[in-house]
């Protein structure tokens, strides 16, 4: 029996991780119109464009064909039901979906390990926030702030979407976004390596103003009528509030994350 070449099994394993990394960095966006705009636009970093073998032909179809050959984009066919799970949203997808390279886009266990813990670090992380528009607006405000990342979970919080992507104004490809399956899980992580949380509570008697970190930070934004769930309140280091005026109780929830995300540290 020969013994395992472990040069062999090295270069393997790089080659797995490499891929894996590749193709987590991919947001899949659906729709003709949609799809339609990133093809047309040359900024936008297209891995593959995907047909429905199903779709009739047409005029809108043909161009799709005709740009993404033209910047050398992979072009695959599916059956509708293939495409139903590469879109995951088969009501809405037309037929057509897009693979868009997104170097920032990526899983925070990967990031957890390059962010310095210094006070300048600063993550803005949502809990609850379901409404796209609201997701897109935040999603711009963080990539156009000092702010590192947004740091996203996908239980409880509004997918990424043609809405969302709208709402961002495109700068979602941009984006340094983080992704976790559950955020209290991920704001654990982040705590082990050197981070505090502070959680954005209306009733807190500390102001965002007044507030001095004096290591990383995560700030947690939370559902505008619940608030943040009992797990991530529990992980809350600081409760930090904003300061209103003339009796308003409370800011739209993109509203106090481009506040928070733009606070001087």
């Amino acid at each position: 029996m020969k013994p395992p070449n472990l040069a062999n099994q090295r270069e393997n394993s790089q080659r797995y991780t490499a891929k894996k990394a590749f193709f987590d960095n991919l947001i899949t966006l659906y729709g003709r119109k949609p799809c339609g705009e990133v093809l047309r636009d040359p900024s936008c970093k297209i891995y593959r464009l995907h047909l429905a073998q199903s779709n009739r032909k047409s005029d809108v179809i043909a161009q799709f064909v005709k740009l993404a050959t033209q910047r050398d984009i992979e072009i695959c066919f599916h059956t509708r039901s293939q495409l139903s799970r590469i879109s995951r949203n088969s009501k809405q997808d037309q037929g057509v979906a897009c693979d868009i390279e997104c170097s920032g886009y990526q899983h925070y266990s990967e990031a957890v390990k390059q962010l310095s813990s210094q006070a300048s670090t600063r993550l803005i992380a949502l809990d609850g926030v379901t409404n796209p528009q609201n997701l897109g607006m935040i999603i711009r405000s963080v990539t156009a702030s000092p702010a590192h990342a947004l740091l996203l979970p996908a239980r409880g919080c509004a997918e990424i979407s043609p809405l969302v992507i709208k709402a961002s104004a495109g700068t979602i490809f941009k984006a340094n976004i983080l992704r976790c399956d559950d955020l209290a899980s991920a704001l654990t992580t982040f705590k082990q390596q050197g981070f505090q949380v502070a959680v954005l509570d209306a009733r807190a008697d500390l102001s965002i103003t007044e507030f001095i970190p004096t290591k990383a930070t995560i700030f947690v934004l939370g559902n505008e009528t619940q608030g943040t769930s009992a797990q991530v309140d529990q992980l809350a280091d600081h409760r930090l509030s904003i300061t209103m005026q003339r009796g308003v109780e409370s800011l739209n929830v993109a509203v106090a994350a481009a506040l928070v995300s733009f606070m001087p540290l």
